[in-house]
């Protein structure tokens, strides 16, 4: 799988470079540059057909929707990944906050029921752990 993409990751270079010079032979056409220009836009076909021939290894590989918003923008879409583990950090450190504060809470409210409420918490707790002893 891992050569596939770098040969499709070649082709859209040749792709790329191939545009880029077409471009350059366009813009300064010249009518005895006529067989350059067909040549080029010839291998311009030509590495189309190659990535064509290449879709069924990258078809299943699925892109988020923001990568492209990234790459839109002129960023790195190598941010976007970095920019989601920092969120998914930020959310679990959230998360474990929460989780901890109603361990705490919970703690904190059987220990008061119990001050006030002694005998239903006894049965509470034999309910809901009956190998413990109380």
């Amino acid at each position: 799988m891992t050569e596939k993409l770098e040969e499709l990751e070649q082709h859209l270079e040749m792709f790329i470079e191939h545009s880029r010079q077409l471009g350059i032979i366009a813009s300064d056409f010249q009518p005895q540059g006529q067989n350059v220009l067909n040549n080029k836009i010839n291998s311009l076909v030509q590495e189309m057909q190659e990535i064509d021939g290449l879709r069924t290894c990258v078809q299943d590989i699925q892109v988020p929707i923001g990568v492209f918003d990234y790459i839109d923008q002129g960023k790195n879409p190598q941010l976007y990944t970095k920019h989601s583990m920092e969120k998914a950090l930020q959310k679990n450190e959230e998360v474990k906050g929460k989780s901890e504060s109603l361990h705490r809470f919970k703690g904190l409210l059987m220990l008061e029921l119990s001050k006030t409420f002694d005998v239903e918490m006894k049965r509470y707790r034999a309910a809901r752990n009956p190998d413990r002893p109380q």
